[in-house]
Parts: C-alpha cells; structure tokens; sequence
C-alpha cells in the first residue's frame, strides 16, 4: 500500500482566510517548467495576460485573445501541484455583460483546469463578480492601474498621486470586495491610498507596486528574475537571467562555430 501523501491545491477559502495573517506570495507563469518551481514557494499562481507582453511581443495586453489564455493555463496547471491557479480574463471577453463574462469564464475553468480567475475594473464590474461568485466561479478583482484601461488612463500611471481621487479608488476596492471577489490586486498605487484600502476592506489585496501594505505581493516572474530589460521601477530584481542566458547562447554560438563538442565516441561510450 503506497504511503505517498496526497498534495492538496492551495483554495480561494484559504486565501481568503490569509486576511491580515500571513503575507500571501505570488508570482506570475505562463508555461509547465517555471510553474513548477514556482509552485513549490507561491501561495498562487496567475496566469497573466502580460504573457501577450512578456511571451509574444506585443506592445500591451490588450490583443490578447482568449484561447492564447487557456493554452498557457493548461500548462500551467499542468506543471503545478499545489497553488492555487489564477487565470486572467483578456479584455473583450468579459466587459460586454455578466452573461458573456460567465460563459467566457466557465470555458476557462472547465478547458483549463484553474481554481479562480481574475478581471480588471472596479465598482463598474461589481454587478459582473457578483453574478460570477453567485454562479460558482471564484474571482480575483483588478484595481487601481488596470493594464487593459491604459489607453483611457492615459499610459501606465501611477495611481493616488493626487489625494482628491482616493475616495473613487476606495469605492472601487469596497464595491468589488461587497460584489464577492475573494482578494483584489492593488496596482501601481500610492502606499498611503493601498494601506488605507487594505484596512477598509475584509479580502486580502495583493500589491503590485503597491507597497508592502498589503496582505499579498505578486510580481511578473520575468521581470523579478532580470529578463525584461525594462524592468518597473518598483520591481526588486532576484536574478540576472538576461545576461546569464546571452553569455550561455554566446558560448554556444562559439563552439557550434569551432565545432567543439564531444566526439562521437565521448558521446555513445
């Protein structure tokens, strides 16, 4: 009779539980072999759709369409055991009504095997998560600097600077919280504006860029690890991996030229 332990996924109620306790860790990934070792350290995962950015060039997340969202979940619920997997909704795929949104997000829970997903806005998508929980679909809130709104917010700013704005951004985090998301993510936002909105509302927020206030910290994987070489101001760099890989594929380049590699004896001995 085998002795293995069963390892069991990290759930929304446990997350949601974390309010005020332990920090929550999270980290993006979009593909099987970084999710896995991500996994063994994050509470959870998101598939975010800043994989349009980081993985397929584009200038922003706003042209990513929904199956390239599913395709990077699957594999990533693949490559994991135990966080909990968070998968972006795109823009265009859930804006239009709470009906579309439930449809859109059904197909990515059932096609990818994800325990919750995660939309952009405020209190304009409060009537939207509540039709979601109401419905058996676990959602994550967006506030603050919303990636998919960026071509209305003017650019990637930083939200708060200005006192006068805070009320909007405290409505927004108090609506969804009342809606029924489990935590939200506070972007690109003042300290002073994201401790005073994790005091107000019962979920956890998850702070990108948003100070260490919050309950929770997530970052891009690849910009923590020194891939982008336009890495946020607000992102500590744990890794050097962008020169690490160019010395490696230099190296390469240089023995596949001089055609050092092992013969065929060293290689089949």
């Amino acid at each position: 009779m085998s002795t293995q332990t069963r390892i069991r996924r990290t759930t929304v109620p446990q997350i949601a539980a974390r309010k005020g306790g332990e920090p929550i860790v999270s980290l993006t990934s979009y593909h099987a072999h970084t999710a896995a070792i991500v996994d063994k350290h994050a509470d959870f995962i998101l598939v975010g759709d800043s994989l349009g950015m980081v993985m397929h060039g584009m200038d922003s997340t706003v042209g990513v369409p929904l199956d390239l969202m599913i395709m990077h979940g699957r594999a990533v619920v693949r490559g994991t055991q135990r966080a909990l997997i968070v998968v972006d909704m795109p823009f265009g795929s859930y804006e239009e009504s709470p009906n579309m949104a439930f449809r859109n997000a059904a197909k990515v829970m059932k096609e990818t095997g994800c325990g919750a997903i995660k939309i952009e806005g405020g209190a304009r998508m409060a009537d939207t998560i509540r039709f979601l929980t109401e419905r058996g679909i676990p959602v994550m809130a967006h506030t603050g600097l919303t990636p998919q709104s960026s071509h209305v917010m003017g650019g990637f700013k930083t939200q708060g600077r200005d006192e006068d704005t805070w009320p909007a951004h405290e409505a927004d985090a108090q609506a969804v919280a009342d809606a029924g998301a489990f935590a939200v993510v506070l972007e690109g936002m003042v300290e002073p504006l994201a401790a005073r909105i994790t005091k107000q509302i019962p979920i956890p927020t998850i702070g990108i860029g948003a100070s260490v206030e919050c309950d929770g910290q997530i970052l891009v994987l690849e910009d923590m690890l020194g891939l982008n070489p336009w890495t946020p101001k607000f992102v500590k760099v744990y890794g050097r991996l962008g020169p690490m890989i160019e010395e490696a594929v230099e190296a390469y380049a240089k023995d596949v030229r001089t055609r050092a590699f092992p013969t065929e004896d060293e290689v089949y001995r």
